[in-house]
């Protein structure tokens, strides 16, 4: 049957998903390379908070979908990290620590005090986001990648670690350390 060109009208659609895809890397952009060039603590400090003031699902909402290797899902993955370690950072000094003997390189890398407490933890967390304002985007994530590297295996190591657990923070880890490649080579976007 053959319905009239008028009858679609009363369908509504939602967004453009490419057209939301978009506005997520715009927004990325600017947060970053904007805020880069401020050189102002507060709009280093705002863009620190802005999970906490906007909620992690806000975000989720608009930079997870994104890939890896885009500033948006790079955006996306050090939300999620930082919300992660103030959640549970006992649990992340734990796995942080249990890892930090096997991978050494990574350790220094991720630059987090000695002894890596759940208080240094979310320091080091801070810090290394608060980097997105004040620093090179390619540290930011090569340091968190370093960071994710030591927890996946102090997790591999720990009695209690699921396999996919350990998986999921090792594959954020190699994420994060090729953005922070592509970063350097001027090819992150």
């Amino acid at each position: 049957m053959t319905r009239p060109a008028g009858s679609f009208d009363a369908f509504e659609g939602g967004p453009d998903p490419a057209l939301v895809q978009e506005a997520a890397d715009r927004a990325a952009e600017v947060l970053v390379r904007g805020a880069r060039e401020s050189g102002d603590d507060a709009v280093a400090d705002r863009l620190l908070h802005l999970a906490d003031t906007e909620g992690i699902e806000a975000i989720a909402e608009v930079w997870s979908g994104s890939p890896a290797e885009s500033v948006a899902g790079c955006l996306w993955r050090l939300y999620l990290l930082r919300s992660w370690v103030h959640a549970d950072p006992v649990r992340v000094a734990r796995e942080f620590d249990a890892g930090r003997r096997r991978a050494p390189v990574a350790e220094v890398v991720a630059g987090v005090a000695d002894p890596p407490g759940p208080d240094e933890l979310r320091a080091m967390v801070d810090t290394v986001l608060r980097g997105l304002a004040a620093g090179e985007l390619a540290d930011v994530l090569l340091r968190a990648a370093a960071f994710a590297r030591v927890v996946a295996t102090g997790r591999a190591g720990l009695a209690d670690a699921e396999d996919d657990d350990v998986r999921r923070m090792l594959g954020l880890s190699e994420q994060l350390e090729a953005a922070g490649h592509l970063e350097l080579a001027g090819r992150l976007r």
